[in-house]
């Protein structure tokens, strides 16, 4: 009887490790599912994001800018880029209906960029 009495001690023991062990492995999987969720939201996050950069982008470029000649730029705007950017080289310049200028200048750096500023040469925020 006494064995019969230890075999059941063992045995349940065993049986509830057992299930310890299968409760350890469900709530891993559990947090793991947990984390591949939240990285699904935080790439879609992103993707949307990136989306609102895109809109924000294309929003500035299509402000209805005109090509116009180098030569048509005011004297303010290249006074403000010779003294800003020594050694820039402006490369086009266009015009939109706000009398805001866009003018694409290159560096001697080898970078280039816009610069979107008013007839006075000051910066327009966009």
């Amino acid at each position: 009887m006494k064995k019969l009495f230890i075999t059941a001690v063992f045995a349940l023991g065993s049986l509830t490790a057992f299930a310890q062990e299968e409760q350890a492995t469900e709530a891993q999987d559990a947090a793991t599912e947990v984390q591949e969720e939240a990285t699904e939201v935080q790439e879609e996050a992103t993707d949307a994001a990136a989306e609102g950069q895109e809109a924000a982008t294309e929003a500035v470029a299509q402000d209805d800018f005109s090509e116009i000649a180098i030569e048509e730029v005011p004297e303010a705007v290249t006074s403000m880029i010779e003294t800003n950017y020594p050694g820039a080289t402006v490369n086009s310049a266009a015009k939109n209906e706000a009398g805001h200028y866009k003018v694409e200048v290159s560096l001697e750096d080898g970078t280039s960029g816009a610069l979107i500023v008013d007839e006075e040469g000051n910066a327009v925020e966009q």
